[in-house]
């Protein structure tokens, strides 16, 4: 297919050439309706925007869904140390919760053009995508929310493999009443490690009881509730381990057992999912499942570099090992 001119995308779209680029520019004086109409033209056509017209700025744009975490604290610096090297300055978004960002950070984006785009726990709807294809700026999704697709670069953890070895300890220990707090259903990654539980209970016959696993938000309180009514069980069904869906859920957990007159890891056991610093220095130490936030920031960083640079690699998505690390949180269940 020949190589449409602004000209002729406008007289598909019904606007002028001037409109056309407008929207190429990210200008905000254009009709949402209009606005998506000739997205989805450029996107049709393949339009790129040629270099010469739009050089990238040494910027480096980092979305999160929600910054406020020390889980996000890591990921930064994974990031900032890729833009050190690469002499590039880190703009940092937040969508404030929401899956994805809205239409006035992409015509910020598109306004600022930076070498390239990181986006953490968070999607790009279709029209957001052609708009940063359509002017050569490419995105990297750290930890997608959904599934993806295989066209997008995305870097991730191996959430299910996480997921069967935290499990697979506690069971190892003799604990057969296994709880998991899972993180919002949404969320691609709770579900892989709820996935990789169920996996590890499977594969020494124990049932799976859905009573003993909970959604809650990946926040210490979202933890804490989950907790309470887990360990409210009668005694012969109360577990007598929890499997939390990430170190702020398990947090959460050991609020809840001491306010219940429960010892962790006496009559309690506990595993996170992250390794956050903390976990370190809280007592007990906290056993949990290593997730290289920072190096998840690297990889995404020098990713999207390499993409700007146009190097694609062959392979567009990358989980990275999560292993167990074991300290003190978790024992044999007191009634073995």
């Amino acid at each position: 297919m020949a190589a449409r001119t602004l000209a002729e995308i406008g007289e598909e779209a019904g606007v002028s050439a001037p409109t056309v680029s407008k929207v190429l520019n990210g200008r905000s004086d254009v009709a949402p309706a209009t606005r998506e109409r000739v997205e989805e033209l450029l996107h049709r056509h393949g339009y790129r925007r040629r270099r010469a017209a739009a050089q990238p700025q040494p910027l480096l744009e980092l979305v999160f869904h929600e910054v406020d975490s020390a889980w996000a604290m890591e990921v930064i610096r994974g990031v900032e140390e890729v833009a050190r090297e690469e002499g590039l300055s880190v703009v940092l978004s937040e969508s404030a919760g929401q899956p994805s960002p809205g239409q006035t950070w992409v015509d910020g984006v598109l306004a600022r053009r930076p070498t390239g785009v990181v986006l953490v726990l968070s999607e790009l709807e279709a029209v957001q995508r052609a708009q940063l294809t359509s002017r050569g700026i490419p995105y990297v999704v750290i930890d997608p929310a959904g599934d993806p697709g295989g066209d997008v670069p995305a870097i991730g953890a191996s959430n299910w493999h996480g997921g069967l070895a935290a499990t697979r300890h506690l069971l190892d220990l003799g604990h057969r009443r296994i709880a998991a707090i899972s993180g919002p259903n949404r969320m691609m990654c709770a579900r892989a490690r709820v996935d990789g539980y169920r996996s590890a209970l499977a594969s020494v016959d124990v049932p799976f009881r859905p009573e003993l696993v909970r959604e809650a938000g990946f926040q210490h309180e979202g933890g804490h509730a989950a907790a309470r009514a887990l360990l409210r069980l009668p005694p012969g069904e109360r577990p007598t381990a929890v499997f939390a869906g990430n170190d702020m859920q398990a947090l959460g957990v050991y609020e809840a057992a001491r306010e219940l007159g429960l010892r962790v890891p006496d009559d309690l056991s506990v595993v996170g999912f992250d390794d956050l610093p903390i976990t370190r220095w809280i007592g007990p130490p906290l056993t949990t499942v290593r997730q290289p936030l920072a190096e998840m920031g690297e990889a995404a960083s020098r990713l999207v570099v390499d993409l700007a640079r146009g190097k694609r690699p062959a392979n567009l998505r990358l989980d990275l090992a999560t292993p167990l690390i074991v300290r003190s949180s978790t024992a044999a269940p007191a009634e073995a």
